[in-house]
């Protein structure tokens, strides 16, 4: 495992990406909803950088299940989300890599009639896209890497890594869990 991206750049980086969150949403109704699990440790350090009224609150998508670094089918869960209907939503996520998750909880969240909806990630996984869409802000753009760290696990270990780090294969049969 080697780090990507540290600790301290990522902590500039979702702070500068808060300050940009906070002048968009001036004025308006604002319900940061993260995805759950990969995005807690981003949610909370974004919402204290975006300075206006909001409120958080949570959904739930996977689409890695156990010890694997390929996305395989996604479920979706929508119990934690709090009211959006004619409010203004940011989705926030670990990292954008096919875009399937993203596109997918846009559908459903869509159904709720929110008054809009943007998307922000940390990682932007580049070449792997297989939607149309891009997230609206991201953090930083990154290689076709499998990344723990920050939130983003493998088979629900090394998500309290404080920086961005690539897991290579000699790790993969090493996992604590």
């Amino acid at each position: 495992m080697y780090t990507l991206i540290p600790a301290h750049q990522i902590a500039l980086r979702v702070a500068e990406l808060g300050r940009t969150v906070g002048e968009a949403y001036r004025g308006k109704p604002l319900t940061i909803l993260g995805v759950l699990n990969g995005s807690v440790i981003l949610v909370a350090d974004l919402m204290r950088s975006v300075q206006v009224p909001h409120r958080v609150g949570f959904v739930q998508a996977s689409s890695y299940g156990g010890p694997t670094t390929e996305p395989g089918s996604l479920s979706v869960g929508l119990s934690l989300m709090p009211e959006i209907t004619g409010r203004d939503v940011l989705l926030v996520d670990d990292i954008f890599d096919t875009g399937r998750t993203m596109v997918r909880l846009l559908d459903e969240l869509k159904l709720y009639r929110p008054a809009s909806i943007r998307t922000a990630v940390l990682l932007w996984k580049q070449g792997r896209s297989e939607v149309e869409a891009t997230p609206d802000y991201f953090g930083f753009q990154i290689p076709n890497a499998f990344v723990v760290g920050y939130g983003l696990d493998y088979d629900d270990d090394y998500r309290h890594l404080p920086d961005i780090a690539v897991l290579e294969d000699a790790d993969l049969s090493t996992s604590q869990n």
